[in-house]
């Protein structure tokens, strides 16, 4: 990881895991700095994902474990037959358009985790061959879940980063931060 996630407060399990999280969407957003919309929705390898795919994507599974989490119907809920545009942006969306609804997902999924009563607290799964039969997880698992699906998504995107131009995780941090990472 190239960016320093801030310790916590001692024994704040819940702190520890939001950053955890924004650390591995802060190397997802950063992908797209200074691309064109064309750039974004490229796919410079053998693979099918590209940089505005990947945001959507991520934005739109955030949301899907943030409505299981709170047992509460999931508004953007993919089908088998709309699975593809989860990967793809789609009409008029834009990556500036795809980061404003993420940017939403993410201060609702921060309000939620702090709400809850307990980490331990648990919901349950929905039917699907992946999962177990009856299948329950605490809050602190989705938070887990979180880090890896977004930290899996982010490693996609700095391949895909330097396929494009050859900025890679460094590069763009400094771009960030209106620093040239050799300087």
């Amino acid at each position: 990881m190239v960016t320093h996630v801030p310790a916590e407060a001692h024994g704040d399990e819940r702190g520890a895991l939001l950053s955890f999280v924004e650390a591995q969407r802060g190397a997802l957003r950063r992908s797209v700095l200074g691309l064109t919309e064309e750039q974004a929705a490229s796919r410079p390898s053998a693979s099918e994902l590209s940089l505005s795919g990947l945001l959507k994507h991520v934005a739109e599974m955030e949301l899907n474990w943030l409505r299981m989490a709170q047992q509460r119907p999931n508004e953007r809920q993919r089908s088998e037959e709309t699975w593809g545009d989860s990967f793809r942006l789609v009409g008029d969306e834009t990556v500036p358009g795809v980061l404003a609804f993420w940017n939403s997902v993410t201060k609702e999924t921060e309000e939620f985790i702090r709400s809850v009563p307990s980490l331990d607290d648990t919901f349950p799964l929905p039917p699907a061959p992946w999962f177990p039969k009856d299948g329950r997880v605490s809050m602190r698992w989705l938070m887990m879940h979180l880090v890896e699906e977004i930290a899996r998504h982010a490693g996609h995107a700095d391949i895909i980063r330097e396929s494009l131009d050859g900025k890679g995780a460094f590069d763009l941090v400094a771009l960030e931060q209106g620093g040239d990472w050799g300087a």
